[in-house]
């Protein structure tokens, strides 16, 4: 029905983010004063200074709260699918390694958790009762029309609504939409 909100894109996030940013711009310029402030050979450890002890300190907790801020959404994401007492989840393998090799999307693939995500919703669904099944990677659930069953060969990414390519279906929807009618409808082979 509702897409779920991208945690991301939250202004706590955002903030924290902009903050690590800050904390991790200053904790280099102390390095980099460090390493020109002294003669230090090349095996030699740095020793650090209890300012750097205290910015690595905060860098963690920044790091730990975004975490845990991720990992409270995936609970309360998952809780309300499994909630919702469906009789199967199906849900999508996907390429989660080849998606990151895309440098403009690798950042915020990454942020999302999707591994986290399946198994955190997988023991849940096991743990009410639910069918969880996982679809094969190479299903087209977003090429395949929902209405005729034909599929596109060449959808982008670009392209949020999905426009059927046979003359007596026509279908209009958003991609989306007919990628979970698609999942819906999925049989195992």
């Amino acid at each position: 029905d509702k897409p779920f909100k991208n945690i991301n894109k939250t202004k706590e996030v955002k903030r924290l983010n902009k903050k690590l940013k800050r904390l991790q711009r200053q904790i280099s310029r102390k390095y980099d004063m460090l390493k020109s402030g002294t003669t230090f050979k090349k095996g030699e450890k740095l020793t650090k200074t209890q300012n750097i002890i205290k910015l690595e300190k905060q860098i963690k907790l920044v790091h730990k709260r975004i975490s845990d801020i991720r990992l409270n959404h995936i609970h309360q994401t998952t809780n309300t699918i499994v909630k919702t007492k469906p009789c199967r989840v199906v849900a999508e393998d996907l390429n989660v390694r080849g998606m990151l090799k895309n440098k403009h999307l690798s950042k915020s693939i990454s942020e999302q958790c999707f591994n986290k995500f399946i198994t955190i919703l997988e023991y849940k669904c096991k743990w009410s009762g639910i069918e969880f099944i996982k679809a094969d990677r190479f299903f087209p659930s977003s090429k395949m029309c929902s209405c005729c069953g034909t599929i596109k060969k060449d959808l982008k990414l670009k392209d949020r609504t999905y426009i059927c390519s046979n003359k007596k279906c026509n279908l209009v929807i958003d991609r989306d939409k007919n990628a979970s009618i698609n999942l819906a409808n999925y049989q195992l082979a």
